[in-house]
């Protein structure tokens, strides 16, 4: 008898316990956050979306419990850019995940009060996203992906690695960075008595003459900096580089993955986890013009040695040591 009241005793104890947990878990309100990204649903894109997805999680947001996130991929596409930012703000999402200068730039026109959340881009001041770094302004904050002295970096590293380049060409889509890229660059290739120019491209067959003419010239090289237009042809531009015989650097490690020679640049998984913490920070009250914008903080270097092979270069030890991937 003893056993059997202990055993309801222990038992009514815990029916008294999880009605509380139950009623707990329903008072718990579902918030809803928009996801619009501005390249591909490929490998890269969804390498982004975990990222945030596993920042959320370290701070207690999990889909489908306290949390439902609707995704949108444009694909650079303009019309559906547009499109995609009117549907989200008719979802009336308590915040918005922007990724892409087009992107944020239609989030901004479709609403004024949502919150929204850039991730990953680069210098919002002079897109005239926000006020300043330190104090946004308005309702946009969130990431930057890259602190403009490590394109001069990049040139750097591709020259020790192809100490024959005398000129390199910086590919990017037709974006209002492609100044500043130049200044990046042009700082360091005095030094390197590399001759510097630019390659704005807007669609495939621009692409290919770019790299083509590039590759007719000796001692070319190819500098592939962060750019929404240049990650969504990225399979192009690995194989044209290795056609055309290009010792080319690219600012991420997924297109080493896929065949390019070496990448410098920030760990865009990481950029994209961080930028979770701003959601979470939204979701709790904060205003998004009081949340300074923050710079990457974690940055990864990749070679390719296949590829080096390739193209008849052989990378010194000494960066062979410093490589976070190196890929045989």
């Amino acid at each position: 008898m003893s056993t059997r009241r202990k055993f309801i005793t222990v038992l009514g104890g815990a029916a008294a316990v999880w009605p509380l947990a139950a009623r707990a878990q329903q008072g718990e309100r579902m918030r809803r956050i928009g996801v619009l990204m501005g390249v591909a649903d490929d490998a890269e894109g969804q390498a982004r979306v975990k990222g945030l997805q596993q920042g959320l999680q370290e701070l207690g947001w999990i889909e489908g419990r306290n949390v439902r996130i609707d995704y949108r991929w444009t694909g650079g596409d303009a019309t559906r850019i547009r499109t995609y930012a009117a549907e989200l703000v008719k979802l009336s999402p308590d915040v918005i995940v922007a990724h892409t200068p087009p992107v944020i730039a239609a989030m901004r026109q479709a609403s004024s009060s949502i919150p929204i959340v850039f991730a990953a881009v680069i210098d919002p001041v002079s897109y005239g996203f926000i006020d300043s770094l330190a104090r946004p302004g308005g309702n946009l904050t969130g990431t930057t992906n890259i602190e403009f002295p490590l394109i001069g970096k990049m040139l750097e590293v591709l020259k020790e690695v192809a100490p024959g380049i005398v000129r390199a060409a910086v590919i990017f889509g037709t974006n209002q960075q492609y100044l500043v890229y130049l200044h990046s660059l042009g700082t360091v290739s005095p030094t390197l008595a590399v001759e510097l120019s630019a390659a704005t491209v807007r669609d495939a067959d621009e692409i290919e003459a770019a790299m083509s003419e590039l590759g007719r010239k000796p001692g070319p090289g190819l500098v592939v900096p962060p750019d929404a237009f240049t990650i969504i042809h990225h399979a192009m531009i690995i194989e044209l580089a290795a056609r055309y015989r290009l010792p080319a650097v690219y600012a991420y490690r997924s297109f080493v993955a896929e065949g390019g020679l070496m990448s410098y640049g920030p760990d865009v998984y990481d950029i994209f986890r961080r930028t979770a913490s701003y959601v979470d920070r939204i979701l709790k009250g904060a205003k998004p013009a009081d949340l300074p914008v923050e710079a990457p903080v974690k940055f990864e270097f990749a070679i390719n040695l296949n590829t080096a092979k390739a193209l008849g270069l052989n990378v010194p030890d000494k960066l062979l040591g410093l490589a976070d991937e190196v890929i045989e």
